[in-house]
């Protein structure tokens, strides 16, 4: 498991974004979400250290003096990526810093789209709502259409967080936006767990339906996980649901 350990981090490789720039929210010293998933190469959750939130202020200094040194190189980000040790949602200034942040692409790097990689547990919140529909990319977690599923993957910490729920806020985007999923099959004490069935995969073709996304990210376990007994779903399978989603008329995205 590893903790971003910086404001700004990368560029990195990412599987489906190409370059990208890192753009961390949470403390460097904790692991703090709305989900605990069971495969975070982040780890669990963990309780606030020492380190604060970064400031807004914080943020956009060290985003535009990173931005600055790349374009001094000329080394310009494909993507300026929203990510880091938990939900970036989270931060009480979020909405500012999407804000300050295209402000900052537009005028160093016009061309870099920004994303957000998010688990969706506070899209309903009216000034997060409209700034993921300012982002080129606003990527909203979707690992299964069954509740009991998302409550043994996700560990949401929301009681009142279930997947009615997810589709009915997802719709409100009207198609402005793209669902990533990870499948994974595996042990739990209290069973398998196995997104990859067909009951699985049928009910989240079925809410794709619902959602009609922009585009969909498909994805297994990558890096070590803090839960032991999981397994990475094997490419052929991640592809032959991806050619059913495709079927839909979607476009998908596998990394494998």
């Amino acid at each position: 498991m590893f903790l971003f350990d910086k404001i700004i981090f990368g560029p990195v490789r990412s599987r489906r974004l190409g370059v990208s720039l890192g753009v961390n929210l949470l403390p460097v010293d904790a692991k703090i979400c709305s989900f605990d998933c069971i495969y975070c190469e982040c780890g669990f959750n963990t309780t606030m250290q020492e380190s604060p939130l970064p400031t807004r202020e914080q943020v956009y200094a060290t985003l535009e003096a990173k931005l600055r040194e790349m374009v001094a190189a000329n080394e310009l980000p494909d993507v300026i990526t929203f990510a880091g040790n938990g939900e970036p949602t989270l931060h009480a200034q979020f909405k500012d810093i999407i804000d300050d942040t295209i402000a900052l692409r537009d005028r160093y790097c016009p061309e870099a789209k920004v994303s957000v990689l998010s688990n969706s547990t506070r899209m309903h919140k009216p000034a997060i709502f409209r700034a993921l529909q300012r982002v080129d990319n606003n990527i909203l977690k979707f690992d299964s259409a069954i509740d009991k599923t998302v409550q043994r993957l996700d560990r949401p910490s929301g009681k009142q967080f279930s997947v009615e729920w997810q589709l009915e806020q997802f719709r409100k985007f009207n198609g402005n936006l793209i669902i990533q999923t990870l499948f994974l099959r595996g042990k739990l004490a209290d069973g398998i767990i196995d997104n990859t069935t067909e009951e699985e995969v049928s009910a989240w073709l079925e809410a794709l339906q619902i959602i009609r996304p922009k585009q969909v990210m498909i994805y297994s376990i990558d890096r070590e996980t803090p839960t032991k007994g999981l397994e990475k779903a094997p490419a052929e399978t991640l592809r032959e649901i991806a050619e059913r989603a495709r079927a839909m008329g979607l476009e998908v995205s596998v990394s494998v």
